[in-house]
C-alpha cells in the first residue's frame, strides 16, 4: 500500500467514526498523530477521494465538513466470515429492492488502473494462448470448459451430479443413475446455451431484456419453469431482502439494468455487473443466478475472451459474496472472486501446455 492510500485508509476510518461529518482542520489534527502529513498533502487526498465518490463535501469554505458518501458502503472491504456470523434476522441489511441503485454506483469504476490493467493483460495472455492452439484443440478446449462450466453452475444451484458424472452425460448422453430428471436436464441446458453463445457471440455485445429472457428461456428448457418476468414476490433462502413484486416495476428494473451495463467501457465490468444486478433483481420465478452467470458467459464471449467457469470457487463463498450485494449493495467479496476467476480460466483453459494439476 502507498503512502497516499494509507493516509486515504486512515481519513475513511476517522469519517467513519464521524456521526455529522468533519472540517480539514479536524481531519488534519488526529490524522497528524498517526502519519506525517502536510494541510496541502490532505487537501489533494480529500480532493481525491471526493473525486471518486467516497467522500462527500459539503458546504463552503471554513464550514465545509467531509462525511462519507454511500458508494462507500458498496465497496468497503466486509469480512463474510464475520458479517454471517450474525443471525440472518440480525444483520443490519436492506429488506427491500433499492430504487437509487443505479445512481448510486453509475459513477463508480469497480476496478482500479492496476486491477483494470492486470484484466488487460490476462485477455491478451489468453489470445496469445488460443492462437497456438490448433482447431481441435480449441474445440476441446471449448468441450471442457462447457463441462466445467456447467457442473458447477448447476452445483450452486444445489444439483448432485459430480464433475466425472457430468462429463459422461454432457460428452456420452448417459445421465448417472440415482439423479433426478431435473438435474439431468439442467445440465444439459447450460451445454445447449454455452454452445448458442458461441454461434450467437456478436449478438451479445450489448444486452436487452429480450436476450436475458431468451437465455433464460434456454437455461429452464423442460424444467417446469415460468418463462416470462414474474408476477409474484419470490424468496431467497437465507437473507430477510425482497425483491420486488411488481412485474411492471420489475421489467423496467431490469432494463435499466441493461442499459447500466451497455454503458460500462470494460467488457470484464459488463460482466461482472451482470451476475450481481440480474441476481439482484430476480426477474424470473426461478433460475435466476444461472441466468445471470450465463449473461455474463454470453458478453465474454462476445469480446473472444474465456468465460469463467467457477470451477475453483467454494459455493458457499460464491453465495455470500451475492448475499452481500443484497443485504447491503456490497461489491468487495464478489470483486475478489470475480478476479480470481479471470486469473484462474486464463491459466487453465485454451492452453498448449496445461498447468500441472488440472
Amino acid at each position: 500500500m502507498s503512502l497516499s492510500q494509507m493516509r486515504q485508509s486512515e481519513i475513511i476510518v476517522l469519517l467513519q467514526k464521524s456521526q455529522s461529518g468533519m472540517t480539514s482542520s479536524e481531519i488534519f489534527t488526529r490524522l497528524s498523530k498517526k502519519i506525517k502529513t502536510s494541510e496541502i498533502t490532505l487537501k489533494r487526498d480529500l480532493a481525491n477521494l471526493v473525486l471518486k465518490g467516497l467522500v462527500l463535501r459539503q458546504g463552503k469554505a471554513r464550514a465545509t465538513q467531509y462525511l462519507l458518501s454511500p458508494l462507500y458502503e458498496v465497496v468497503m472491504d466486509i469480512d463474510p466470515s464475520t458479517y454471517f456470523l450474525v443471525d440472518v434476522d440480525q444483520r443490519p441489511s436492506f429488506l427491500k429492492f433499492q430504487f437509487n441503485i443505479f445512481e448510486k454506483i453509475k459513477s463508480l469504476q469497480v476496478f482500479s488502473s492496476a486491477e483494470l490493467e492486470k484484466l488487460k493483460d490476462l485477455a491478451v495472455e489468453h489470445q496469445v494462448q488460443k492462437s497456438q492452439l490448433s482447431s481441435s484443440m480449441i474445440k476441446r478446449e471449448y468441450e471442457r470448459l462447457t463441462i466445467e462450466l456447467s457442473w458447477k453452475s448447476s452445483a450452486i444451484e444445489g444439483n448432485t451430479y459430480s464433475l466425472l458424472e457430468t462429463e459422461t452425460l454432457l460428452k456420452e448422453g448417459l445421465g448417472a443413475k440415482g439423479k433426478r430428471p431435473e438435474e439431468t436436464q439442467m445440465l444439459l441446458n447450460h451445454k445447449a446455451t454455452i454452445e448458442y453463445f458461441r454461434q450467437q457471440a456478436s449478438d451479445y455485445k450489448k444486452l436487452s431484456v429480450q436476450k436475458i429472457e431468451e437465455i433464460h428461456k434456454l437455461l429452464v428448457k423442460d424444467l417446469d419453469v415460468p418463462v416470462s418476468i414474474r408476477k409474484r414476490m419470490v424468496a431467497i433462502t437465507g437473507t430477510k431482502y425482497r425483491p420486488l413484486d411488481n412485474e411492471f416495476q420489475t421489467r423496467e428494473a431490469l432494463g435499466s439494468a441493461c442499459l447500466f451495463i451497455n454503458s460500462r467501457k470494460s467488457v470484464f465490468e459488463k460482466a461482472f455487473w451482470a451476475i450481481l444486478l440480474i441476481s439482484y433483481i430476480q426477474p424470473f420465478e426461478d433460475g435466476n443466478k444461472r441466468t445471470s452467470r450465463m449473461v455474463s458467459t454470453a458478453l465474454l464471449l462476445s469480446e473472444n475472451l474465456v468465460p469463467l467457469s467457477y470451477r475453483s470457487v467454494n459455493i458457499n463463498d460464491y453465495k455470500q459474496a451475492i448475499l452481500l450485494f443484497y443485504e447491503r449493495n456490497n461489491i468487495s467479496v464478489f470483486k475478489r472472486i470475480f478476479i480470481e476467476q479471470v486469473e484462474f480460466a486464463t491459466h487453465n483453459y485454451f492452453r498448449a501446455t496445461p498447468p500441472v494439476g488440472t
